[in-house]
């Protein structure tokens, strides 16, 4: 896989809308520059999406989805393309195994090449999935901007199957993570309308990835909807910061309804979006 860091203008409501509470946002506080990973073709020629809109939504926080079945070896080809900021950047990446030259984390006196890519410089990454990695993980920068970076949506996830485990139907990605002026974001984005809209069908299997990012404790909701988890059957789980989960279940619920952080304050603040079921 090829990524780079790249910069962006980004608008955070790009309707400018408060749908549910009727409330107008201003470009001023919405907009921002800031710093994201995209996915590029071999060499960094071209840019593509960073995963299936039905997955994302066609946005490009999070990062690239890389997906893998244990097993799996893993090259992450990453460039350092950002003439924003001109920082230096990395990808440190949770679940996986790696040698210490692909940890990606910044130690001073220790680390090596891939902690600090340099603008206009790359680094490959070298992972393995192990028996344990089957599940969601996140990455991120871990460089010496690694606040400003993941505060501005460097991060992404990693979604690696069992080796006999079947691939769902359909799979969301969520990310809870606050952004800009106050807002707490799903996949960069804020409030109806303009966070990510999930599509999906009776009979399907479906799979929601959910990670946190920041310094924020969240709570999945998804309305008319219930999952098994190890301690039984729940509509509500929490997420901390860089920990992640997925959960699946085989949708029977067609209609229109709303996913969200539970945390009524991070709800008011954005952290809500659609799932829209169909026969």
């Amino acid at each position: 896989m090829w990524v780079a860091a790249v910069p962006v203008q980004w608008n955070i409501t790009p309707n400018g809308r408060d749908a549910i509470m009727g409330m107008k946002i201003s470009p001023a506080d919405s907009v921002l520059s800031t710093v994201v990973y995209r996915r590029y073709g071999p060499h960094w020629r071209k840019p593509l999406a960073n995963a299936p809109r039905s997955s994302a939504d066609g946005l490009v926080i999070p990062g690239p989805l890389i997906k893998a079945r244990v097993g799996d070896r893993l090259r992450v080809h990453f460039k350092n393309m950002d003439t924003l900021r001109h920082e230096v950047h990395s990808m440190h990446f949770h679940g996986v195994q790696y040698a210490m030259d692909s940890d990606g984390a910044y130690i001073p006196g220790f680390s090596g090449p891939g902690a600090n890519v340099a603008v206009g410089h790359s680094f490959t990454y070298v992972l393995r999935a192990g028996p344990d990695s089957a599940g969601v993980w996140p990455y991120h920068d871990h460089s010496k901007s690694m606040e400003e970076s993941i505060g501005g949506g460097m991060f992404g996830m990693l979604s690696i199957l069992g080796k006999q485990e079947r691939e769902p139907d359909r799979e969301f990605e969520v990310v809870f993570a606050p952004m800009g002026k106050n807002f707490m974001t799903i996949d960069g984005r804020a409030f109806v309308g303009n966070t990510p809209v999930f599509h999906a069908k009776v009979g399907e299997r479906v799979q929601w990835d959910v990670m946190a990012m920041g310094s924020d404790f969240h709570t999945f909701h998804v309305h008319g909807h219930r999952w098994v988890a190890a301690d039984g059957p729940r509509d509500t789980q929490t997420v901390g910061p860089a920990e992640t989960f997925r959960i699946r279940w085989r949708e029977d619920a067609p209609g229109t309804w709303l996913y969200h952080c539970h945390v009524e304050d991070h709800m008011m603040r954005g952290m809500i979006g659609i799932y829209r079921v169909s026969r």
